[in-house]
């Protein structure tokens, strides 16, 4: 049984943003944009809203296929992630390339003249981490226009394999999916995201896979490792806080997922689930 859910604005984003989790976060986005970007299927001048952009690396990605007829603004709650973002895009030269707006999801700084007007709404490994996802997504159907797409991406960590199985990481990822639960969030969000789309008033219409694993011989298996671990480092203190796990049993883990990644014969299977939908015309937007 999850709590009770609180307001989006009082939730707390798991993994923190530290200096290594923005650094985890950009290795990731490395990894996976390619392939979010291929299944977003931009056709070119979108305005696209990008809610919980994060470092906004995939924000600015989705304004290059959009090209100069597009626009895109990319919504975040943390000031910590809207400088880094900044940063990254100023080292980049692409400073003026997105907008980046400071705001909670369920208070999105739009003006009124904006709402219902994007071509595209997009949230990806946000739906995970908030207390009420069903209000996050009826707030992405009223952003964009009739026929507008509302995309969401996000995790069933359910789903992950690592095989031949490491010592106590069944156990490790057992807890660190309380701690989504403790936090009164859903850990196994992906496999809903269909659901919400149709409880929010959009109208489904399609879902898919993106693969997010590796093994022993490629080239980015040790990205994929260290992305776990990171992940899990991140949550350590609220398993610990929680009395989920111990802190010697959690590095033995730990240390065994470490050493797990030199074998010549492993793999991690782990796949971010899709879907999309598009607002029709009988959406409500005050019942929605």
């Amino acid at each position: 049984m999850r709590p009770e859910a609180k307001n989006a604005e009082d939730s707390e984003y798991l993994h923190g943003t530290t200096a290594e989790e923005q650094a985890r976060l950009s290795k990731l986005n490395e990894i996976l944009n390619e392939a979010s970007l291929r299944e977003l299927r931009l056709g070119g001048g979108e305005r696209i809203l990008d809610v919980g952009c994060g470092l906004a690396q995939l924000t600015r990605r989705m304004a290059r296929t959009a090209g100069a007829a597009g626009r895109v603004i990319g919504i975040e709650r943390s000031a910590a992630q809207i400088a880094e973002a900044q940063r990254q895009a100023t080292a980049a030269g692409e400073e003026n390339l997105v907008e980046l707006r400071q705001g909670d999801v369920l208070a999105m700084p739009l003006r009124d003249d904006e709402w219902g007007t994007f071509d595209v709404a997009h949230a990806r490994f946000l739906l995970e981490h908030v207390p009420d996802p069903l209000s996050v997504v009826r707030a992405l159907v009223r952003a964009v226009r009739v026929g507008g797409r509302l995309v969401l991406e996000d995790d069933d960590h359910e789903v992950i394999r690592l095989w031949p199985e490491v010592p106590g990481f069944k156990e490790l990822w057992n807890a660190y999916m309380c701690v989504f639960e403790r936090l009164g969030c859903d850990p196994i969000i992906g496999r809903r995201l269909v659901e919400l789309l149709h409880q929010a008033g959009a109208a489904p219409a399609r879902n898919t896979w993106i693969f997010f694993g590796s093994c022993a011989g490629s080239a980015d298996f040790e990205v994929y490792v260290e992305n776990l671990i990171g992940v899990l480092e991140g949550a350590k203190q609220k398993m610990l806080e929680f009395g989920l796990f111990d802190a010697r049993t959690f590095e033995e883990a730990v240390a065994a997922l470490r050493a797990w990644k030199h074998r010549p014969d492993v793999a991690i299977w782990f796949a971010m689930a899709w879907a999309e939908g598009v607002r029709p015309v009988s959406f409500n937007s005050v019942t929605g």
